[in-house]
């Protein structure tokens, strides 16, 4: 009887991983355009051109391509035919209404985090919340703003309920360029680690319907927050648009 030589399993699992390169490449990249986005250092209506990111990451063109069409599913990006994406923009009716629902999202999170947290959960929440420390003191922005997003993460997953932990997720990452904007207004870095302190007792104590509102408020937009983020959008897409007409060429 004749027998069947079967490839080595190693060599199986080369071609597989070869195989899943471009998907693996696009994902990274994915993440990368993200974090920038996320951490504003790509501010809304900025051009994202392909061939820039792919020499940035030091991919070719195709995962580029396939990261900024995943991060347009994801309302990240703005994807435009036939011409460079950019960085999604957000008209201030639409702002008032995403921060509305992050609101809400937040402070539900927060009710279910007082029923359903763990005692490991509460450990991490808390640890987190130390870390925010250093920054408050040195008045940093940037480092405190990088780390909020791993205390909000924490109240998620303490809810235990995936369908809410994911839309929640999702719109704190699409509406991060702005809420870091609240951390640039006099004394905000001591105000919202005090704020994060409260929560964390309202949750341990197992009070829902104060860690709700206690939630609620700390992502709520003021009247004040808004009209400062309003101007200081309008400057950066005027500034924006000054510069693209300075950078067409001549006409003859």
């Amino acid at each position: 009887m004749a027998t069947t030589t079967k490839p080595p399993a190693r060599a199986g699992l080369r071609r597989a991983e070869r195989d899943d390169e471009p998907v693996i490449r696009s994902d990274r990249v994915r993440r990368q355009i993200a974090d920038r986005i996320i951490s504003g250092a790509l501010q809304p209506g900025e051009e994202l051109d392909e061939k820039k990111l792919a020499e940035a990451f030091k991919v070719s063109r195709t995962p580029v391509r396939e990261a900024l069409r995943q991060l347009a599913a994801a309302n990240l990006v703005e994807w435009r035919p036939h011409q460079s994406a950019v960085v999604a923009r957000i008209t201030p009716s639409k702002m008032v209404e995403m921060f509305e629902v992050m609101a809400e999202l937040e402070g539900f999170c927060g009710r279910l985090a007082a029923r359903r947290m763990t005692k490991a959960e509460h450990a991490t929440l808390v640890s987190v919340h130390k870390k925010f420390r250093p920054y408050v003191e040195a008045r940093d922005r940037e480092g405190y703003h990088a780390l909020n997003k791993s205390f909000h993460e924490a109240i998620y997953a303490a809810s235990h309920n995936d369908y809410l932990k994911d839309q929640a997720r999702a719109l704190y990452d699409r509406l991060a360029p702005y809420r870091a904007y609240q951390l640039k207004r006099p004394d905000a870095l001591r105000r919202a680690s005090e704020e994060h302190e409260a929560i964390i007792n309202a949750i341990a104590a197992g009070d829902g319907e104060e860690a709700y509102k206690l939630l609620f408020n700390h992502v709520s937009l003021s009247n004040e927050l808004f009209s400062d983020l309003v101007a200081a959008l309008s400057s950066a897409a005027s500034v924006s648009s000054s510069a693209r007409e300075k950078a067409k060429p001549p006409q003859s």
